[in-house]
């Protein structure tokens, strides 16, 4: 969240910043709530004080007058203005705890200021495209194409199930609607994905973590999932969650911590199963794997110094490494950066990296990169000690998709579909997956 005394010194940013997010908070009503805060803490400041005072003053009057059979007159007056202190400060107390209530809700609401960079609009539609990679395939057989073959490409579905890569079928019998299997090469191709993105993730300094992923709704309120994104959660008995990305739980490992300065950046590599309802998504992306309830992820998080010019350059940092993983398969991207409307409560900043899928003729995101600020810190109580001047501040947190699968399965399949059906895969898979094809 924001630092109310940020909000309070910068309220026409902060009103800026949530109408190019297309948010709906009232600043104002929350500056009034604010100040009728501050008035009542300082109103039970000085009531308790008075409180203290006239206590000690009774104790000396009862002290004084050991062995007298009747209290005086003035420690009459003073238990009786120790009476009305007490119903004060009771009914004081009670409107605090109900102004403070309204307060902290819609702070939770307030969002993030966004870069000066970010576009407006109000979807993803509106997102702006920085950078293409990669040729796209070419299936009509001029110059030389698939060895001069032209062929119809197929969509992931009928590749994969002709394959015997996925089941759906039975998928949907079992768990419902986008249910699945992953089945013989399927699950081989999923396993070799995971085994590379360890090993590449790895190698630029990202400790791998395998974090629980049923978590306290804190967590989510943390990382400001909550109370947005309230429909999307699975919950348990318990009104526990079970996270929809590593970065929830990951962010809360350091939760009210004080952190050592010397480790920055701290990077996590986290791996762990994810879930979404995928509520109000019901006609969007049904086909196939592109949008379902339950998939594997790798995710990277860094915590780093509170330095904007730091989270800039780590941002960046952070969505080349899954470009350089993209790259590497060899399927052809693209990178946008969101606009306004796009991002959510805490991002500042993000970029979202889209697959190419032949089939459709379009691009699909299969990876975002945000960075926040102290917006989920302050929320975690995650500080550390400036060596510089011995102030704690907020850390700095971001986090991006390292890949998601089965997602991935999407493209890479359509992309290196051949004109026999088989789907060629690509060289740095195949010391993982024992094979350069899957075939029939």
């Amino acid at each position: 969240m924001l630092d109310i005394k940020l909000i309070r010194e910068n309220k026409d940013a902060v009103i800026a910043g949530a109408r190019k997010k297309h948010v709906k908070i009232d600043i104002n009503e929350l500056i009034k709530l604010d100040d009728e805060r501050r008035v009542l803490l300082a109103a039970l400041e000085k009531e308790r004080a008075e409180q203290n005072a006239v206590g000690e003053k009774i104790a000396t009057l009862s002290n004084i007058e050991v062995g007298i059979t009747a209290p005086t007159h003035e420690r009459d007056a003073l238990i009786e203005q120790m009476k009305t202190l007490k119903k004060t400060i009771e009914q004081h107390d009670t409107e605090l705890k109900e102004i403070i209530k309204k307060w902290q809700l819609l702070m939770l609401q307030v969002p993030n200021i966004p870069d000066m960079s970010v576009p407006d609009g109000e979807t993803d539609k509106d997102n702006r495209e920085i950078k293409t990679w990669g040729e796209l395939p070419d299936f009509s057989g001029k110059n030389g194409a698939n060895g001069g073959v032209a062929f119809e490409p197929k969509d992931h579905v009928e590749l994969m199930t002709a394959l015997k890569m996925v089941d759906f079928e039975r998928g949907a019998k079992v768990h419902g609607f986008r249910g699945y299997y992953l089945m013989g090469d399927g699950a081989r191709l999923c396993f070799a994905v995971w085994n590379y993105a360890l090993e590449f993730f790895s190698a630029k300094g990202f400790v791998p973590v395998i974090p629980p992923v049923i978590v306290r709704k804190a967590n989510l309120y943390g990382t400001a999932h909550l109370p947005g994104d309230v429909e999307d959660y699975y919950m348990t008995q318990d009104c526990d969650a079970l996270a929809g990305t590593a970065e929830v739980p990951i962010m809360g490992l350091h939760g009210e911590e004080i952190l050592d300065p010397a480790q920055f950046p701290i990077k996590y590599l986290g791996f762990s199963p994810c879930y979404r309802r995928e509520a109000g998504a019901h006609s969007k992306d049904v086909k196939g794997l592109i949008r379902v309830h339950e998939f594997y992820k790798f995710e990277q998080v860094i915590l780093s110094e509170a330095s904007h010019e730091t989270s800039v350059r780590l941002h960046d940092e952070l969505n080349r490494n899954t470009e350089e993983f993209i790259e590497s398969l060899g399927i052809p991207y693209r990178t946008v950066v969101n606009c306004g409307g796009d991002l959510g409560l805490g991002q500042v900043k993000k970029y979202d990296i889209e697959l190419w899928v032949p089939k459709e003729g379009t691009y699909r995101e299969i990876s975002s990169a945000s960075y926040f600020h102290d917006f989920q810190t302050r929320r975690f109580n995650t500080r550390y000690r400036d060596p510089v001047d011995n102030k704690l501040r907020y850390a700095h947190s971001l986090n991006c998709t390292a890949i998601p699968t089965p997602r991935i399965l999407v493209s890479l399949v359509e992309n290196f579909q051949q004109p026999d059906g088989s789907i060629r895969i690509p060289e740095v898979l195949q010391k993982y997956l024992g094979k350069a094809s899957i075939v029939i």
